[in-house]
């Protein structure tokens, strides 16, 4: 069965950081495409980063809103994809998913689109307080 859990969501205060875990099971990380999602209740799930598999050259995209902020990146040792998160501000509180492009075809868009995405993990609360 492939499997996705993230890890490390929490409580911060504007301007402070968190690091978020994506560690897949059943499968490689490494091959696939895996991006980062986030859903305030009552909006659309917004994709705001992903990065390529190592086939696809293993480059990152952002969106305008956490680009210089965030950085994804891959531990292949840990098959484990991170977000790590700067200068957190009250907007960024959200669910936050992570999913795996089981069947790439591209390196990864600007923006990630929820429907080439197959493998979900079931997400993980970031708060952050003014």
């Amino acid at each position: 069965q492939l499997r996705l859990v993230e890890s490390g969501g929490g409580l911060v205060q504007r301007g402070e950081s968190l690091r978020l875990s994506c560690e897949g099971s059943g499968f490689n990380l490494d091959n696939y495409n895996v991006g980062w999602f986030r859903q305030v209740p009552g909006k659309n799930l917004q994709g705001i980063s992903c990065i390529s598999s190592s086939g696809y050259g293993g480059g990152t995209t952002y969106v305008d809103s956490v680009k210089g902020r965030f950085t994804i990146s891959r531990d292949n040792a840990k098959n484990t994809v991170y977000l790590q998160m700067n200068s957190l501000i009250p907007e960024d509180t959200a669910i936050y998913t992570c999913a795996a492009d089981t069947l790439p075809t591209s390196s990864c868009p600007e923006i990630p689109r929820q429907y080439h995405f197959g493998v979900w993990g079931q997400g993980t609360q970031v708060s952050v307080s003014s």
